[in-house]
């Protein structure tokens, strides 16, 4: 590894352990929209199953759309104080995703057009034969892989964000008429801190290494 690597490495691991949740912030303060697209567009390249990619981002920034959230969020102070939330929806059929991201792989080179083929095939076999609940784990479990992305890219820019599932997701969808095909799994707001960050405790490592047969030093 070279200097550089380790100095980006140590600059990246910093980071992360500097992100902490954030509930209170700066009234008033604004994301640019040039900002905002760069971190959703960081976010997007997170890793998914078959590369289905689960989710659908919607942006709520405007303060009618706040106001109609804060009460389906549980009336958490930081849906209007923040400068936007993010909703992460999670796609309830995520398998109609793999004719476009396999056709375009094929096209690319990255397989034959025949396996690319076989796999859409596969695909929607596995979603038509595991049923529904495959469905939502798939979406639910995809949508946490972006959350996190999303919440590094905006710290990597300057801004704080909270991850939050205490909300009514029925509640959510019909207020923003938001498609059958989606579930609301996580809310985001994303902003500037009004005050440092509160410390919280972690387990140590010790104690969240499951015992198998592989042990660390």
């Amino acid at each position: 590894m070279t200097q550089l690597q380790q100095e980006a490495g140590a600059a990246f691991t910093q980071m992360i352990l500097d992100r902490h949740s954030v509930r209170r912030y700066k009234k008033g303060a604004v994301i640019p929209d040039a900002e905002l697209r760069q971190i959703l567009d960081v976010a997007r390249h997170a890793p998914s199953a078959w590369n289905l990619q689960h989710w659908r981002l919607a942006v709520i920034k405007e303060q009618a759309d706040k106001e109609t959230l804060f009460p389906i969020a549980n009336s958490q102070k930081q849906i209007l104080d923040s400068a936007v939330t993010v909703a992460v929806l999670g796609d309830l059929q995520a398998n109609r995703n793999a004719k476009a991201v396999y056709t375009q792989l094929a096209a690319a080179g990255g397989m034959s057009n025949e396996l690319a083929t076989r796999q859409i095939a596969n695909i929607n076999h596995v979603y038509d034969t595991k049923g529904q609940q495959f469905g939502r784990d798939h979406a639910m479990l995809n949508a946490g892989l972006i959350s996190m992305q999303l919440m590094l890219a905006a710290k990597a820019l300057g801004y704080d964000s909270v991850p939050m599932t205490g909300f009514d997701a029925a509640a959510f969808s019909q207020a923003f008429n938001i498609d059958s095909r989606y579930i609301p799994a996580m809310l985001i707001s994303i902003g500037i801190s009004d005050e440092p960050p509160h410390q919280s405790p972690r387990l140590p490592l010790e104690e969240l290494l499951y015992p198998i047969s592989t042990s660390l030093e």
